[in-house]
């Protein structure tokens, strides 16, 4: 199947967008490379583990973009508590991941050997 199709993928990568153009102008420049280099590790993981030959593979790269999906949410929570995200847009985009991780799992579960 070609990632492009998922809609996980989609979504991850729409995030991963709306994280550069909100946060082009965040001072914080250690802050804006972490928190769009976790939102950017979660399509493109998608992206490589559904290009890759073995189911095994294809788990391992889901699972890693879950994961960066997990600290992705971690670092919108504090960005949005010490104000570098507004409050509505850090409850949308946490609720974004909360949603990605859920279809994650459910593509890792479906994915079987």
């Amino acid at each position: 199947m070609d990632f492009e199709k998922l809609l996980v993928w989609q979504r991850a990568k729409a995030l991963a967008v709306s994280l550069y153009k909100e946060l082009a102008n965040c001072g914080d420049v250690a802050f804006k490379s972490q928190i769009t280099r976790s939102g950017l590790s979660v399509p493109s993981n998608i992206a490589e583990g559904m290009e890759r030959f073995t189911n095994t593979e294809k788990r391992r790269f889901l699972s890693i973009a879950k994961a960066s999906c997990g600290e992705l949410r971690t670092q919108i929570m504090i960005g949005g508590e010490i104000g570098y995200i507004p409050a509505l847009l850090a409850d949308r985009w946490i609720n974004e991941t909360r949603e990605i991780s859920k279809m994650l799992s459910g593509l890792i579960n479906r994915i079987s050997d």
